[in-house]
């Protein structure tokens, strides 16, 4: 390959993964031409992309950036995987479709600094992403709250109640006993 050639890719492969944090490496090694079009149009309806890479060339760009981590597991064939919200939605669908497709292996993943190796793969996929991740702490946080202005207002709800048992009686006309 010549030297213009390799400069126009690397300037292609800075463009598309210079502010990339997040990315899963996979091998489609084995994948036949309909399978992969059709794995590849499942991940671009959900904002995903796929990318064969050259592994020299990538790991010339991922140089001090934060997927510098990742050019060890570029050996062999690869293809990066990116986009989404994040790299566990990624790992995620990437599960999902390596149940139907033998050949889909996983090389690894990085999440905000964080290597998975091959088999850690599956576990990224069960992490919560970052709007779960946020409902779960909320959720936490809002629980004490919700069980105080439960525990406040159940005597008041108690009196409220007998109050107006007490008025439904008076207005049907009938005597109120004190027990």
């Amino acid at each position: 390959m010549s030297k213009p050639v390799k400069n126009m890719i690397v300037a292609e492969y800075q463009r598309r993964f210079g502010e990339l944090d997040s990315a899963v490496l996979i091998d489609i090694r084995g994948v036949d031409a309909n399978t992969n079009n059709a794995m590849r149009a499942k991940l671009n309806g959900k904002e995903m992309r796929v990318t064969i890479v050259k592994n020299s060339l990538a790991k010339r760009v991922f140089e001090g950036t934060a997927l510098d981590q990742l050019s060890a597991m570029l050996e062999g064939p690869c293809a990066m995987v990116y986009g989404g919200e994040s790299a566990v939605e990624i790992a995620r669908e990437l599960v999902e479709l390596a149940d139907g497709i033998d050949a889909l292996d996983f090389k690894g993943a990085i999440m905000e600094g964080t290597v998975f190796g091959p088999d850690e793969v599956v576990a990224l996929s069960k992490y919560p992403t970052r709007d779960e991740a946020i409902s779960q702490t909320l959720q936490i946080v809002l629980t004490p709250a919700q069980k105080l202005v439960g525990s406040i207002l159940g005597p008041g709800r108690k009196i409220a109640s007998l109050v107006n048992a007490i008025e439904e009686k008076l207005e049907a006309g009938e005597e109120i006993k004190a027990a």
